[in-house]
């Protein structure tokens, strides 16, 4: 095939971004209507070994996992099995929060939306504490405040205990307010294992991987018959500078493979990215109708400014009459993001073995290169929004989430500005609207906003997916 003029454009920019951030090995893959028309390994799968990543190596898919999980819901209900409306309870009788009545207002639909009112709670380490016990790499995490002298959660049940007994601040009533939930989805894996009789896994093994062909995608590696899988990378600082080290050890969790664990190649996520595209077929295989996919596409809830979240699946639109249906996918040597947009005919998925590789950029980039446009046109451009003095003092405090985010915001009175600290990186906000800001990191703009309760006091700061609430001013 001869190679086209953005390809060679697009390569070059990806190569030097890779290469900028210690990538080791990445697989970019595009489908036309169903037919292969790009495909790229860069790098290794294997660094030390020099062994190259191709279309049926093996990666870390990460939370793409979750529409896996919804595909799964939508069949069920399609068999008359449940319906996304019912109340979790009548599924999970075991499910707690602190407010009984919300409890019983949760239903699947706000599990598969991100919507059931939870805040990101500490159970997704304690729920891989067993495979991360003994890997190196987690050894600074697990020292972590916010882990240490956990128990592990191996099953559905201490899952529930577990969120039931954390003296949360509920976000909302069910349906109001979005914060991205594993445990929402980890247990949206035990209604399924209650309602079809079948293991999470081997459900999906049963009915959506062997129908569609997938034989490269697996839940443990162990299970392919080859070693053309992508080794584990991760990132650590050394003397002041970013060091890539080779991590090897999977990390994994029984009560959460709903949320993030499956394996997958690029051949196989591209031919399962055609049920959006189709309108739940793919190749010789109906696995949804096209009403259960219009219900998982829909943006059900509002993330930002520019996202919506689905079923599993979030959304955007990219360009004029183009919506861009997406997941990302992130964990220790995993780095994921699959693209549908759907009026133009496009499918794609992009892995790395890394963990914080830079997908926005890569992902940016190839869709820019595909519609011919400047590699770096942004996802969105927004005006910006006057903010009183008095008002921005009021956002100023620090913000943190069970699972270990912290941010700080600082006013510069004198400037004017507002800055996010995280970590050990300072970045100036740019308001956009009301209690609404951005951040460029890496020339990729990342949207966050200002939570407030009826009294008009802000609460939390959602940065990307999730809700931080506030813990101190």
């Amino acid at each position: 095939m001869k190679t086209k003029a953005w390809e060679q454009t697009f390569e070059t920019f990806a190569q030097e971004l890779l290469d900028e951030l210690k990538v080791p090995g990445a697989v970019v893959a595009v489908a036309k209507d169903g037919e292969l028309i790009y495909e790229k390994g860069f790098g290794y799968r294997d660094r030390e070994a020099q062994l190259p990543p191709d279309l049926d190596t093996v990666f870390g898919i990460g939370s793409i996992t979750k529409s896996f999980t919804c595909v799964a819901i939508m069949q069920l209900q399609e068999e008359g099995k449940l319906s996304v409306h019912d109340p979790v309870v009548t599924y999970l009788p075991e499910f707690r929060t602190p407010d009984e009545e919300h409890t019983r207002k949760v239903t699947i639909h706000h599990f598969m939306t991100h919507t059931p009112g939870l805040p990101p709670l500490s159970s997704l380490i304690p729920a891989m504490l067993r495979s991360m016990q003994d890997d190196p790499a987690a050894e600074e995490l697990l020292k972590h405040p916010e882990f240490a002298e956990k128990e592990p959660i191996d099953t559905f049940e201490q899952l529930m205990a577990y969120i039931g007994d954390q003296p949360i601040e509920l976000l909302g009533p069910p349906g109001t307010e979005f914060s991205y939930s594993n445990d929402a989805f980890g247990l949206l894996g035990a209604i399924i294992e209650r309602v079809s009789g079948k293991s999470f896994e081997d459900y999906v093994k049963d009915h959506i991987l062997q129908p569609l062909g997938m034989d490269r995608s697996v839940f443990f590696v162990e299970e392919l018959d080859d070693d053309n899988h992508s080794v584990l990378y991760s990132t650590r600082e050394k003397d002041g500078a970013k060091e890539v080290y080779r991590a090897p050890i999977w990390w994994d969790s029984p009560s959460m493979r709903a949320a993030g664990f499956l394996k997958a190649s690029a051949r196989d996520m591209l031919r399962y990215a055609e049920l959006y595209r189709t309108g739940g077929i793919a190749g010789s295989s109906s696995l949804l109708t096209p009403e259960s996919v219009t219900q998982m596409v829909s943006p059900h809830a509002k993330v930002d400014a520019l996202r919506s979240y689905g079923y599993g699946l979030g959304m955007l639109s990219f360009a004029e009459g183009v919506t861009l249906i997406q997941h990302t996918g992130g964990l220790k040597g995993i780095t994921a993001h699959m693209l549908i947009l759907p009026e133009a005919g496009l499918t794609g998925i992009l892995l790395t073995n890394v963990d914080d590789a830079p997908i926005t950029e890569l992902t940016l980039g190839l869709l820019n290169s595909l519609f011919d446009r400047p590699l770096k046109t942004p996802f969105a451009t927004f005006a910006d929004y006057e903010v009183p003095l008095a008002r921005m003092k009021s956002y100023a405090g620090a913000f943190k989430s069970g699972e270990g985010d912290e941010v700080t915001i600082q006013l510069d009175e004198e400037a004017g500005q507002l800055h996010i600290q995280m970590g050990k990186e300072t970045l100036p906000l740019r308001s956009i609207g009301e209690d609404a800001f951005l951040f460029t990191r890496r020339e990729i703009d990342t949207l966050v906003r200002f939570v407030r309760n009826q009294d008009g006091e802000i609460k939390r700061f959602a940065l990307g997916s999730r809700q931080l609430p506030k813990v101190e001013s």
